[in-house]
Formats: structure tokens, C-alpha cells, sequence
């Protein structure tokens, strides 16, 4: 096992908050280390083909333009950035140093300061059919287009909220894939009250307008509060059931439609990525929107002041917040070390928290709009799967909080969910809500991570 030193800040993240935070610590002398799980840097937004390609019809201007900006930071700055691409940050071991796991082995990351960029994951919502190969989270479906135009089916529905179903529908169609439908749980009447906030970034509200202009123009139908019922197939989905939701996102079952599909986007939403910061024991609170986040103050450094935490790690605010975030972190942190001075440090920060400010706003209007409803809970049925690893039925949950279960912890311990290899990320967020709803809001807890936070192969403790 290899240890490296620790003259360099090190940023676990090749996402926007991290390389922006890269970049904005070289342009004052100051140089760093990314480590990403990835092969490529961006983050999952900014995700590209592997290899190099003259063409790629289904990503829209903005974001292609988004990735050419982002490589241009890193070539900028690049002999002041090192990058460890197809890195796992396993965990802390002792103080001030991160075990890493690539193909070579394990090898020890020392830091003096600590840039924590790890993004989110995506939410899952538990129904009836939701293991069926062709079921796919929505951030999948994306994902497997920017990796290199990967049709993730030929029949395609969209189902969830948010401005990713719109966005993807289009990218989807480009890439010659049949959509069939796209289905918004909430109703359009509580989007267009948000019109006002909007208009806080209004090249982002024209290219969404432009985005339905294109799924109109080839008669992709999108209906508002709608949403998934269940998924029917034998070995492969074959089909789904839709219906309108009420204003508790509860479908009204007596109105379903069947539509016949090999697979479907379910996008209802994110959780802040924030094990490492768990490990690292950050406090951490509840939000409905992102999850557990870490506690931070305005420069978005933790309260013992043992790492900054930016981007969607820290709450879903998209990626123009995250640069902004990476960039508040990295020039508090050149103050710290003394390479600016707090003159330069409040001029310089008083233009980002401007721009941020904005994009708050409009992200605030749509977190208004898609709302999570607790209708959604009632998809599953008592015999559907709500924990993957372990196979945990929704049924088992309810009989545990009917002999008494208050928290999550306790959850946990009577039912398994939570401990499987995943460590929660997948049913987690479903076990909080459900106990939420049985109106258990006291001291609920949190299923917390556990060392290391990916496997180890046997062949790297040789």
C-alpha cells in the first residue's frame, strides 16, 4: 500500500463544484488533487462518450457547450490539477487521510484541506414491477446517451417530475428512439405559479419552453399530473399502467391506462451523495428535497472546519450552483492560506453568492412545482420489493412499526432494510418517508455508512 503527500488540496470530485473549486484554487497558486470513480471528468451531467465522436445529435447546444467550458477550466489550469480518474474513496483511515482503491491497489490520500464534490444519486420509488430489467432511473436512461449514444430501449416512457423528464424526452427522440408518453406527477396550474421565479434564469425557462415545443411538434405527448401505477412483464417489461394523481400524487387507479413499452425513465428525484461526509462525522440535518446534508457555514465549510462540502453533496441545487459553490470554497480557502487578502476574498465572493442567489431562486420554484407528495408511497403494494439487497417487502415495514418502531435505526435492525451492499443508498430515502408519514417525526435518524464504502476486491489485500 502506497501513500502519496499532502502539499495539494485534495477534492474528492470531477463534477462542476470540484473542478470549478480546482480551477479557482490554481488561479491564486494554490494546487490540488481530484480524485473521481469515473473515467472521464464532468460528473454524471457532464458525462461524455469514452471515446471521441464527430457527432452526437441527441445532446442539446447548452450542454454541449457546458462540457467544452468545463474541459476548457481543467486545460487552463491543468499543471496546477492532478486527476485520479477510476479512483474509489473507500473511507477516512486515521486522521487526515482517505484510503483509495483503482486497479493498481489501495493506496493512502494525506490532506491538509478537503474538498468533499460527490454529488447525488438518484431516488428510488418502490411500485409494483420496479425490478424488471427495462425498469431504469431517469439520470440511467441520460447517462447512457451522453456515454455514447446507448439506446436504453426502442418503446419508451418517461414517468416522474422535474425538468429532467422534458430534457431527456427530447434527447431520447433524437437518438431514434420511440417515446410514447411522458408523464409530469404534478399538475401544470402549479408550475405556471412559479412563473415569477422563473424568470430568474431565463435562458434556462426558454430552453425548457423549447424543449415542449419540440415534444409538441412531433406529437410526443406529455401529460401533467400523471403518473406510474405499476410495470407488468415476465422476464422483460413489457407494459405499464399510468393514471392521473390526485394532489397527493395518489393514483387514481379506476382511470389507468395501459401502454405497451420495453422500457421506462422513473425520475422521481435526488439524494445529496454525503457518506464520506458521514464518515468523516460532519453533522449532518434533514431536508425533504436532498436528504441528509451536511451542516455548513456560508463559505460551505463544515463546523469543525474539516472540510468544505460543495455542489449537489451539499443540497440539489444543479450544476451552476455547484460551480459556484466550488469557487465560494476554494477562495475562502486561498484566504486561509493566505493568498489573497479578505478584501479580494469578499469582492470576488460578493459576484458568485450574486449569480448563486439567482439560481436559487429558480431552483426553489421548481422544488415548489415537484413537491414529493406522499401519495407515492401507496404505489407499492405489500408484497413489493421496497429493499433490493435484502429483499424487504413494504409489508414487513408495517408490521415493525406496528409493534412499536420509531426510527430508522431500529427499522433497520427488525427488518434488514438498509443492509445490504448498497448501504441504503437505494431504500433509504423510501424507509425516512414511510416513517415520516406514520407520523414519526421525532429523532428518526439516519442509516448510516459504514467502512469502507465500496468493496474491496480479495485480490487487492494480497
Amino acid at each position: 500500500m502506497t501513500s502519496q503527500t499532502h502539499d495539494k488540496v485534495v477534492i474528492v470530485g470531477g463534477g462542476p463544484a470540484g473542478t470549478a473549486a480546482a480551477a479557482e484554487l490554481a488561479r491564486h497558486g494554490l494546487k490540488s488533487v481530484i480524485i473521481d470513480e469515473a473515467p472521464k471528468l464532468g460528473g454524471v451531467i457532464y458525462r461524455g462518450p469514452l471515446r471521441k465522436t464527430d457527432s452526437l445529435p441527441h445532446l442539446d447546444d447548452n450542454l454541449k457547450r457546458a462540457m467544452t467550458a468545463l474541459q476548457t477550466r481543467y486545460q487552463a489550469h491543468r499543471e496546477s490539477i492532478e486527476v485520479k480518474t477510476q479512483t474509489r474513496v473507500l473511507g477516512p483511515e486515521g486522521s487526515n487521510q482517505l484510503l483509495l482503491s483503482d486497479d493498481s491497489g489501495l493506496s493512502r490520500q494525506p490532506y491538509a484541506h478537503l474538498i468533499l464534490a460527490t454529488g447525488c444519486h438518484e431516488r428510488s420509488i418502490p411500485f409494483p414491477g420496479w425490478q424488471l430489467p427495462g425498469v431504469m432511473l431517469l439520470g440511467g436512461v441520460q447517462l447512457q446517451l451522453k456515454s455514447g449514444l446507448v439506446r436504453p430501449g426502442q418503446r419508451m416512457a418517461l414517468v416522474g417530475t422535474g425538468p429532467l423528464l422534458p430534457l431527456v424526452a427530447c434527447q431520447l427522440h433524437k437518438a431514434g428512439v420511440d417515446v410514447v408518453g411522458v408523464y409530469e406527477a404534478s399538475p401544470f396550474a402549479k408550475l405556471a405559479k412559479e412563473a415569477v421565479a422563473l424568470l430568474n434564469k431565463p435562458k434556462l425557462t426558454l430552453s425548457g419552453m423549447s424543449m415542449m415545443s419540440y415534444l409538441k411538434k412531433h406529437k410526443i405527448p406529455f401529460k401533467y399530473g400523471w403518473g406510474i401505477v405499476s410495470a407488468q412483464g415476465e422476464e422483460q417489461l413489457s407494459s405499464i399502467h399510468v393514471a392521473p394523481y390526485d394532489s397527493q400524487w395518489r393514483p387514481q387507479r379506476d382511470l389507468a391506462e395501459q401502454v405497451a413499452v420495453d422500457a421506462i425513465g422513473v425520475g422521481y428525484g435526488f439524494v445529496a451523495r454525503t457518506q464520506l461526509a458521514m464518515l468523516l462525522g460532519l453533522e449532518h440535518t434533514y431536508s425533504k428535497v436532498s436528504g441528509y446534508v451536511p451542516a455548513l457555514d456560508e463559505w460551505h465549510q463544515s463546523q469543525n472546519h474539516s472540510a468544505f462540502v460543495v455542489g449537489d453533496s451539499n443540497g440539489l441545487l444543479g450544476a451552476d450552483a455547484a460551480i459556484c459553490e466550488g469557487q465560494l470554497a476554494a477562495l475562502r480557502l486561498a484566504w486561509q492560506c493566505g493568498k489573497i487578502t479578505e478584501s479580494e476574498l469578499f469582492s470576488r465572493a460578493t459576484k458568485v453568492n450574486n449569480k448563486l442567489a439567482r439560481i436559487k431562486k429558480f431552483r426553489f420554484g421548481f422544488d415548489r412545482f415537484s413537491d414529493r407528495q406522499p401519495g407515492l408511497l401507496s404505489l407499492a403494494q405489500p408484497q413489493t420489493v421496497v429493499c433490493r439487497c435484502e429483499q424487504v417487502r413494504k409489508e414487513q415495514l408495517d408490521e415493525a412499526i406496528a409493534q412499536g418502531v420509531k426510527d430508522i435505526t431500529s427499522l433497520k435492525m427488525r427488518t434488514r432494510i438498509g443492509m445490504g451492499d448498497c448501504q441504503g443508498k437505494t431504500c433509504s430515502s423510501y424507509a425516512l418517508d414511510y416513517l415520516h408519514q406514520a407520523g414519526l417525526t421525532e429523532n428518526i435518524g439516519v442509516i448510516k455508512p459504514r467502512f469502507p464504502l465500496d468493496p474491496i476486491p480479495f485480490t487487492l489485500m494480497e
